[in-house]
């Protein structure tokens, strides 16, 4: 049975390489949240199904200048970090983290503060466009689950991890797990826990096993985290080759690069999302690919913290599964519009280098419809959900963009790409996560 439909212009991507225009089409969504057609004027049921839908009083009509695009899915963001988005980016990543960002999130258990944080932090992704979000939280696992509380009532579809990190060489005695025991052992009572919190509810966020990275953990938090992992079937998420310092970290303490590393303690496997990748080799690539680990691609925060910029147009053609993340706070923008921008600009700084002694890497350009793409059906693929693209058969994750200078000259793609380059905040009108109405600008 129907429970709504939308008509209007749509833009939805097609593969990594193009984006679909569709003009008037009609997006019925049935009661269980689902789009199960998406209809154009050149169908021959489109004029029938436009007037039932009128005549049961279930037509949103976009207005004169809107578009529907998917919902946006981020694939790393860490949610603690929020309050120090834009906090002394001029720092290298590992005086950042023990300078800036231990202390803060050791801050969090406290709960009203983590309530404050995590109530705005939730609103602002979805103003933002974005339905779907892979979260790293804290070791604190009552905190976790206030975030979990805030993205169920909310409306923002989620996983989360409870962060695990007990290496006392590369994190501080004030903010740690005191043992791989302690690790693992609150890493299983977080799963359970939000398992129980999120009992019949449609948006349950999902737990997912999270060693912050291999500089964090020691080799039995590594161990005891793959074997969580395959005894629950969960995702797990961390990051890999960030930085010149983490990738010669797993160098000098294991020998090999910290995707082998990974993979060595079972951490790499299909449900697995890694964020940066700017140091990968080309094996370590073939490594994610053969065992269907995807890449979280974090364009602002590389700029950064990342020492290099991801080979994107040459990770998709070799057939890895690359998504876009904000990595708050290392990025300093909530918002993967910004993102999809930086990914572009970032692209054409690896192709054309930095210097004239430094010819860069040829052929390495993505284009925007790419760039939309990895915000979109890419994130989904990654985190293996139906959302990510306005197609039957996917969750209605939808955002409406109010297009703020609609030139009646443009072509279709034309218009698209200048609405990805212009979109803010402001942009967006309405979000659909699941079929319901989570996020509307009221006049």
């Amino acid at each position: 049975m129907l429970k709504t439909a939308i008509l209007g212009p749509v833009y939805t991507p097609d593969d990594p390489h193009h984006v679909a225009y569709l003009q008037d089409a009609l997006v019925e969504i049935n009661q269980t949240d689902k789009i199960i057609a998406v209809l154009t004027p050149n169908d021959a049921d489109y004029q029938g199904h436009l007037r039932q839908a009128q005549a049961d009083g279930r037509l949103t009509k976009l207005t004169p200048g809107q578009v529907l695009v998917p919902g946006f899915v981020d694939l790393h963001v860490h949610a603690p970090q929020w309050p120090q988005a834009g906090h002394a980016l001029d720092k290298p990543l590992n005086e950042w983290l023990n300078d800036y960002t231990f202390p803060l999130e050791a801050k969090y258990e406290d709960l009203e503060f983590v309530q404050t944080v995590y109530h705005d932090l939730v609103h602002t992704l979805l103003a933002n466009g974005t339905t779907t979000v892979l979260f790293f939280g804290t070791i604190h696992t009552e905190a976790n689950l206030v975030l979990a509380r805030e993205c169920m009532d909310q409306g923002l579809r989620s996983a989360i991890g409870r962060v695990a990190m007990d290496n006392p060489d590369q994190t501080p005695a004030y903010y740690r797990d005191r043992s791989s025991e302690e690790a693992i052992a609150e890493t299983e009572r977080f799963i359970q826990a939000l398992e129980l919190l999120g009992q019949d509810e449609p948006l349950a966020p999902l737990p997912v096993i999270t060693p912050r990275f291999v500089p964090s953990c020691t080799d039995g938090t590594l161990a005891g985290l793959g074997k969580l992992a395959q005894k629950y079937d969960l995702p797990i998420q961390s990051h890999v080759s960030e930085s010149n310092w983490e990738h010669q970290y797993a160098i000098d303490r294991f020998g090999i690069h910290d995707a082998e590393v990974l993979d060595r303690f079972g951490l790499l496997t299909d449900k697995t999302v890694l964020a940066h990748g700017t140091q990968l080799t080309e094996a370590d690539a073939k490594l994610l690919h053969e065992r269907g680990t995807a890449l979280a691609h974090c364009p602002i925060s590389n700029a950064y913290f990342g020492n290099g910029v991801l080979p994107v147009k040459q990770l998709l053609a070799a057939g890895n599964e690359v998504g876009l993340g904000t990595d708050i706070s290392g990025g300093y923008s909530p918002s993967l519009y910004d993102n999809i921008r930086h990914a572009v600009a970032l692209s054409q700084v690896r192709t054309d280098g930095v210097t004239n002694a430094d010819h860069g890497a040829p052929d390495s350009r993505i284009s925007m419809p790419t760039a939309f793409y990895l915000a979109t059906k890419g994130g989904a693929e990654a985190l293996n959900l139906p959302v990510g693209a306005i197609e039957a058969g996917r969750q209605a994750d939808l955002q409406i963009l109010t297009d703020p200078h609609p030139w009646p000259s443009e072509s279709p793609l034309e218009r698209f790409e200048r609405l990805m380059y212009q979109a803010n905040r402001s942009t967006v009108a309405a979000v659909m996560v699941n079929g319901n109405w989570v996020y509307q600008v009221r006049d």
